[in-house]
């Protein structure tokens, strides 16, 4: 297993523009958005805190582990599979199972970076507050990325190249991101926008992280919301993922 996450590690690197655009995009994104001056002023649609305070920082987070899950990850594990790798290693000792344990640790990992690099910069540039509820933050950080990647498991399934993954990704996530808030913040939707974004897991995956970041516990319900889409996610991904 250490020898497949070092070669994983090195071939992941190599590709070093698809880790800056993951790393960068939402980094950029959080410092010309947040630098605007209606954004950092407080408003009363979002409980009188600034936009720059929680709700920009936990989108771009959002955006991040959005990319990692539906674009990275499914067009890695769909060129594998095209190319032969998954039925090769599968006639070997080295169950190609290990191959995706590492695959996933590396897009956690990625996933994790991004995370952190949008947190210091909204306190350093921004003056945003750390997360209040740091451990909170931590857990519905994991479940909710856990539930992003198997996602993106689910979309490396059915894509049939490594080409094609990315286009299958992004129509996933686009939608995803928009009722999780992207593009209109949740506390403006209609009602019945609302509700999908609700029952989405993304919705409940920014709310949560908002509430942690705010200091306070998660809601019951985005936890529920996110254990479900979870569990869902994995059962068919296990159904529907193929070595070959």
């Amino acid at each position: 297993m250490k020898r497949i996450l070092f070669v994983e590690t090195k071939l992941y690197l190599r590709e070093w523009p698809a880790l800056v655009f993951t790393l960068a995009l939402p980094l950029a994104l959080l410092l010309v958005i947040g630098s605007l001056p209606t954004m950092s002023k407080p408003s009363p649609e979002f409980g009188g805190e600034r936009f720059v305070d929680t709700q920009l920082p936990t989108t771009m987070v959002l955006l991040a582990l959005a990319t990692v899950a539906f674009t990275v990850l499914p067009g890695a594990l769909a060129t594998y599979r095209e190319q032969g790798v998954l039925r090769r290693m599968s006639t070997t000792p080295v169950h190609p199972g290990r191959l995706l344990v590492v695959q996933l640790l590396i897009n956690l990992a990625v996933g994790t970076l991004a995370a952190v690099l949008l947190i210091v910069a909204a306190k350093l540039v921004h003056g945003s507050p750390l997360p209040g509820n740091l451990l909170g933050f931590v857990l519905v950080f994991l479940l909710g990325t856990a539930a992003l990647l198997a996602l993106g498991l689910v979309v490396a399934s059915v894509a049939r190249t490594g080409r094609s993954a990315p286009g299958i990704g992004s129509a996933v996530m686009f939608p995803l991101l928009f009722v999780a808030g992207m593009w209109l913040p949740r506390e403006v939707m209609p009602d019945a926008l609302r509700t999908v974004s609700d029952y989405s897991v993304v919705g409940p995956f920014v709310q949560a992280l908002r509430d942690t970041w705010s200091g306070q516990p998660p809601q019951l319900m985005s936890l529920l919301v996110m254990t479900a889409g979870l569990a869902v996610f994995t059962g068919l991904a296990i159904r529907l993922f193929r070595w070959e």
